[in-house]
């Protein structure tokens, strides 16, 4: 489960306990269905959120691909979100898509939010691009000691030749 209190500049914390929030119920709970949650476990949380304030409830079943969202209504009860496919959350402007391999939650500018396995493979990129950077700059690097080297051998022979380097 995840949540979200929107303008506290606190930041994540490992776990939500209202009491210790000025009582401030989280405004969005995403929950990510396991195997083992079970229909009276969720039924309890659905009424735990509506009591305590939560504005948007949601509910994601990875194995199932299916995606249940709930939000407070007029009678200030969470209501089910009827067609949730294409749905934009009021709080967070965020938009939801159910497709064939799952969810996919788009930003407020319409770009999508990479997966966990596309920001992890972003980041290999990154890395691998950075570590053949560094291959090539420590290439470089060879390459010029190399020919300081060869520059200071041809300087060497040059006064042998009673020739001074400085003045050709």
């Amino acid at each position: 489960m995840r949540w979200l209190l929107l303008g506290d500049p606190r930041g994540d914390r490992g776990s939500y306990q209202q009491w210790q929030e000025d009582n401030i119920a989280p405004q969005v709970v995403f929950e990510v269905l396991s195997p083992g949650n079970t229909i009276p476990e969720m039924s309890r949380k659905l009424l735990f959120y509506e009591r305590y304030g939560v504005q948007e409830y949601y509910i994601y079943d990875p194995d199932g691909k299916s995606l249940d969202g709930y939000i407070r209504g007029e009678q200030n009860l969470l209501e089910s979100i009827v067609d949730i496919q294409g749905w934009e959350s009021p709080c967070l402007g965020i938009r939801f898509e159910m497709t064939e391999s799952g969810l996919v939650i788009f930003r407020p500018d319409g770009e999508p939010f990479f997966s966990p396995v596309a920001l992890y493979e972003q980041s290999r990129q990154v890395q691998q691009r950075a570590e053949e950077a560094q291959q090539r700059a420590e290439e470089e690097r060879q390459r010029a000691i190399a020919a300081q080297a060869q520059a200071d051998r041809l300087a060497s022979r040059l006064r042998e030749l009673g020739i001074d380097p400085e003045q050709v």
